[in-house]
């Protein structure tokens, strides 16, 4: 298992940050690694985001250095998003099968955790996001039946789009660990707008279903200090708690959001209207 370990940054440094900067601070470009495991270890609220995509091999959830641990999820929860075939999750006695765009939550204290595909020329594409605990909740297979699932903007404002949430308190205990997918419908381009912040939450978003050749720009920065990132499928992008969250695609696209923090209250939004932006 690889781990790269990224610093937080204040906003008023990110203000005179290149291209070559940004991208390096807040952008995870390889997620997926044939019969790999690798995570990203932010110190925004000490968020790990990442991939197993096994193919050939059994993956374990092995502990790493960073955690000073036993077992990776002796002081954490993870939530897992299945984007590519089927997986055979093993914890601590108990097996999953997880489909495409189904998930998995699993709770502080869960052990002996082993991903597998189901058939490895369809391999799985695990994507994964942890952060700290301090309670054990029950593990739980979360699927879209069982989401909540709310419908937000408009064709006309290129922002249409339907939100499932997953692993969110409305349906699933967890101790801060949020996640859930959206999914913009044909024609639509804009995600999370108009945009916000939650000083009370970091969050990290993972674009994937990006059609070949197409792009996603990612905006972050803060509401007067707005800055871009130019990303392709299946990367991910970490997004500090003062800094906004919204992209435009040159096609649509699917992506998950991640968050944790001080509180678990998904409206807790800092709007700002898209005519104030600068």
């Amino acid at each position: 298992m690889k781990v790269e370990l990224r610093y937080a940054a204040h906003p008023d440094d990110v203000k005179i940050y290149d291209t070559a900067r940004l991208r390096k601070d807040f952008l995870i470009e390889n997620i997926f690694i044939s019969d790999e495991i690798s995570l990203v270890y932010s110190m925004y609220d000490r968020y790990m985001v990442g991939g197993a995509m096994p193919v050939k091999n059994e993956l374990i959830l092995e502990t790493s250095e960073e955690l000073k641990s036993e077992n990776f999820l002796d002081r954490r929860e993870m939530g897992i998003i299945n984007v590519g075939g089927a997986a055979m999750i093993h914890t601590s006695g108990k097996k999953y099968e997880i489909g495409f765009k189904e998930a998995l939550y699993l709770g502080k204290g869960t052990y002996d955790v082993v991903f597998k595909s189901v058939d490895p020329y369809k391999p799985a594409k695990l994507y994964l996001n942890s952060a700290t605990a301090h309670h054990t909740y029950p593990s739980k297979k979360v699927t879209l039946a069982d989401a909540d699932v709310v419908v937000l903007g408009t064709m006309e404002s290129s922002n249409h789009r339907t939100v499932n949430k997953l692993l969110v308190n409305s349906v699933i205990e967890t101790c801060q660990l949020q996640m859930g997918m959206t999914e913009l419908k044909t024609g639509s381009v804009w995600n999370t707008m108009p945009v916000h912040t939650h000083n009370r939450r970091m969050e990290a978003y993972f674009y994937f279903e990006v059609p070949e050749k197409q792009t996603i720009c990612h905006f972050m920065g803060e509401p007067d200090e707005t800055r871009h990132i130019w990303m392709k499928n299946e990367q991910a992008v970490l997004s500090p708690s003062w800094s906004i969250h919204s992209a435009a695609g040159t096609s649509n696209y699917t992506f998950i959001w991640g968050m944790a923090g001080e509180n678990l209250d998904y409206g807790d939004m800092d709007i700002r209207q898209q005519d104030t932006l600068k």
